[in-house]
């Protein structure tokens, strides 16, 4: 049964419209941007929560639990489930990163290598799955 949405994805896909917009507006085409600042607080947790969201949905499970504080978390991928206590399999990252990566305008390689996200444990690679809205199938920016 896929997780149940909270977000509508028209107004989750118009919010993070409107994060692309702002991150284009400032030119920031190698990575992640400051994006965040120009847009209000609940635009921005809007899109990262529906982009959470299109994760469980697209890559369904509970072997890993991706967080993006102080917007939301969510448990995705297909595997050994987590039940108690820290998971093994933890992904975290900041807003502005964590669209970059779900837009497809910055790469996992680079964002784990730069430090801008933090994951433990040997399930916690989330390139196969990314970016979540430029997929086949799946919602296009």
């Amino acid at each position: 049964m896929p997780p149940r949405r909270r977000i509508d994805p028209t107004d989750g896909m118009a919010a993070l419209t409107r994060w692309l917009t702002a991150r284009d507006d400032l030119g920031t085409d190698d990575g992640a941007g400051p994006a965040t600042a120009k847009l209000p607080s609940a635009v921005v947790r809007t899109a990262v929560r529906f982009t959470l969201e299109e994760l469980a949905t697209s890559s369904p499970g509970n072997s890993v639990e991706v967080r993006v504080p102080p917007a939301g978390a969510v448990q995705a991928l297909a595997g050994p489930r987590h039940t108690r206590g820290t998971p093994p399999n933890v992904v975290e990252t900041d807003q502005d990163t964590w669209l970059a990566l779900a837009t497809g305008r910055l790469a996992w390689e680079d964002a784990v290598s730069s430090g801008s996200v933090r994951a433990s444990g040997i399930r916690a690679d989330l390139s196969p799955v990314l970016p979540l809205v430029s997929r086949p199938g799946r919602f296009t920016s």
